[in-house]
């Protein structure tokens, strides 16, 4: 547990950063079990309910270990703003340091976690339904990364912020840009939030990360990956939805539509997990003042303790 005098200290956030399956949501529960800790998820997928498998959702057991939130917040038909992410993040860590807990965000959406350590001011522009199913007809046709060239040819900044394959977050750029004649970018202020801050990336090199990314995806399908997708399917969700259009959906969908086999399906979603990594690997690796740890031979756990115990020991009071 932290003791501070808030009067006198700027309470801690600690922050851990990486590409998926390097090992963020196992070092996040060590670290929360050992300092006592919560887990604030930023996870663009995890916020919605009945995904739980395709989106590696921390399992009961976890969540009994250590308290997470931002998780299980909508139904995948809703709609899920970064902006109500970030307020939603906001309440989670100040409620977490009001109980003289340690806040940990933990997570590999790079919007998500920007939005909370920078403190981005986000454009309240109402979606626009009809414009977002045409781009969505042309991110279908054309494919994510077509859609990418477009906002970088209107708005750089934004596309330097924004995966190539996030077709999410690209519509609701060129939407923003459509709706109010300006680059979103250009909307986007910062008033970095009264938090010290640790970060801690994670890291490994690309054959071990490719190799646990292929184990966790063969774990997904053990654990009955297609029967969600096609229970979600059952229940009348358009495989259409943003939220079903991400890494193990979309590919399980295709099987399931008998556009591929499951063989086919399983090595593709291999293929974009892959390329997804490596653009959160280049993403992260141009965020400042990050405390890296290599994974690949070694548990980053003793070296990330380390790190939290000599940060939080410059504050008034003890951390137990």
């Amino acid at each position: 547990m932290i003791g501070m005098d808030r009067e006198y200290a700027t309470p801690p956030l600690i922050a851990i950063v990486g590409p998926t399956a390097v090992g963020k949501s196992a070092l996040a529960i060590r670290l929360a079990e050992a300092l006592g800790g919560e887990i604030v998820s930023a996870d663009s997928r995890q916020v919605y309910r009945l995904m739980d498998i395709g989106t590696d959702k921390p399992s009961p057991e976890d969540r009994r270990r250590v308290p997470h939130h931002m998780i299980d917040l909508v139904w995948p038909d809703e709609q899920f703003t970064l902006a109500q992410y970030q307020q939603g993040a906001y309440e989670a860590i100040n409620d977490i340091l009001r109980r003289g807990k340690l806040p940990i965000l933990a997570g590999g959406t790079p919007l998500y976690i920007n939005a909370v350590l920078e403190g981005w001011t986000i454009p309240r522009v109402e979606p626009d339904p009809a414009l977002r199913r045409e781009l969505e007809r042309q991110a279908g046709e054309l494919g994510a990364h077509a859609l990418h060239a477009r906002l970088r040819a209107l708005d750089p900044a934004a596309a330097e912020r924004i995966l190539p394959t996030n077709t999410r977050r690209i519509i609701r750029a060129l939407e923003v840009i459509q709706r109010t004649g300006r680059p979103i970018s250009q909307q986007q202020g910062k008033q970095p939030p009264h938090y010290r801050l640790l970060k801690i990336g994670l890291t490994a090199n690309r054959h071990e990360l490719y190799r646990r990314i292929d184990r966790r995806i063969e774990s997904q399908i053990e654990r009955g990956l297609v029967d969600e997708v096609a229970g979600l399917l059952a229940r009348g969700y358009s495989p259409d939805l943003p939220s079903m259009t991400g890494l193990g959906y979309r590919q399980i969908v295709d099987y399931l539509r008998g556009r591929a086999t499951l063989n086919e399906a399983v090595q593709r979603l291999k293929w974009d997990t892959h390329n997804f990594a490596r653009h959160q690997g280049n993403w992260f690796r141009r965020m400042q003042g990050v405390h890296w740890i290599d994974t690949t031979h070694r548990d980053p756990a003793p070296d990330a303790l380390d790190l939290a115990r000599r940060f939080l020991s410059t504050y008034p009071a003890s951390v137990v």
